[in-house]
């Protein structure tokens, strides 16, 4: 990752003048660059959630030039907050864009679908099978509506917060659809607290979570999805590559949970790269550090950018 201060601030100056692109946006939009990649959004079908879904999918800049060329794919899960259009929205896209111009990562598509406050899992009360969407419609419809490249090795997930969270909850519990897991400040609670949650300030986001772990909230089903629990209990994943970091002053604390999944993850033998760095629990942290996990999965996808 390119530590040069120069660069980090335009990053993050582009991540704030990004939401006036959501602006011009309709059903479906394409941005052109100078790299000239494009972004769609789309609706999904799912019988599983008995709705459509909305999607966007960031195409790298080759995928229109030749018409047969085949692509790996990171799936992006947003935030609490978020929607399909976050990477969009916020100003990643023209960050994503900048690595492919600077040849800082190789070509590869990037979909995210919206995922409201279902934390990317099945909910307490089996009305909302976010997780089942993923594995049974999202990811096939992707995979054959786009020129994608088959195999776990060219399929990566990655996230923030909420997102994060999913990201890693699904790769361990799944780890032979994925080659690759990343996050950045994800969700992470080694244990939950023994007061009264309602009553826990220090717990506030336990509040925030809508009715994905049962309303009220149900520690034995947020036990049993944690992945903590996943890690402890299942085998060694094969060829998973793992990154991920947290803020130091995470306005939720979340670095105390990465920490421990990092010391989690050592203890059982699982490879991981884990940093904390100085930073809060907001889209400016995100934007600093997001071209990392990019190179990562880069790297992972066996993609060699131009040398420089």
């Amino acid at each position: 990752m390119n530590k040069n201060p120069v660069h980090t601030m335009n990053r993050i100056r582009r991540l704030a003048l990004g939401a006036v692109v959501l602006a011009c946006w309709t059903l479906v939009a394409a941005i052109p660059s100078a790299a000239a990649g494009r972004a769609e959004c789309r609706n999904v079908p799912s019988k599983i959630l008995a709705r459509a879904v909305p999607y966007c999918i960031l195409l790298p800049p080759s995928y229109d030039a030749g018409k047969t060329g085949r692509f790996a794919v990171l799936y992006y899960f947003h935030g609490l907050g978020g929607d399909e259009q976050t990477l969009v929205s916020g100003g990643g896209w023209e960050l994503i864009q900048d690595l492919w111009d600077r040849h800082d990562i190789g070509e590869f598509a990037i979909a995210a679908p919206a995922a409201e406050r279902s934390f990317y899992i099945n909910s307490r009360d089996g009305h909302v099978r976010y997780e089942d969407f993923l594995i049974r419609e999202f990811f096939p419809f992707i995979e054959t509506h786009y020129r994608i490249l088959p195999g776990k090795r060219n399929r990566g997930v990655t996230g923030m917060s909420m997102g994060g969270y999913g990201a890693l909850h699904l790769a361990f519990a799944h780890p032979e659809l994925f080659g690759s897991v990343s996050a950045h400040s994800p969700a992470l609670i080694a244990k939950l607290p023994r007061a009264q949650l309602d009553n826990d300030d220090s717990f506030g986001v336990m509040r925030l979570m809508g009715s994905a772990f049962g309303k009220p909230f149900d520690p034995a089903f947020w036990e049993r999805n944690s992945p903590f629990t996943i890690v402890r209990n299942g085998s060694r994943p094969s060829g998973l590559a793992v990154y991920f970091d947290c803020g130091t002053e995470d306005d939720f604390g979340f670095y105390a949970g990465a920490k421990a999944f990092h010391d989690l993850l050592d203890l059982r033998g699982i490879p991981n790269e884990f940093h904390l760095y100085p930073g809060r629990h907001d889209w400016a942290y995100f934007a600093e550090h997001f071209p990392a996990s990019l190179e990562f999965h880069s790297r992972v996808f066996n993609l060699h950018p131009a040398v420089r």
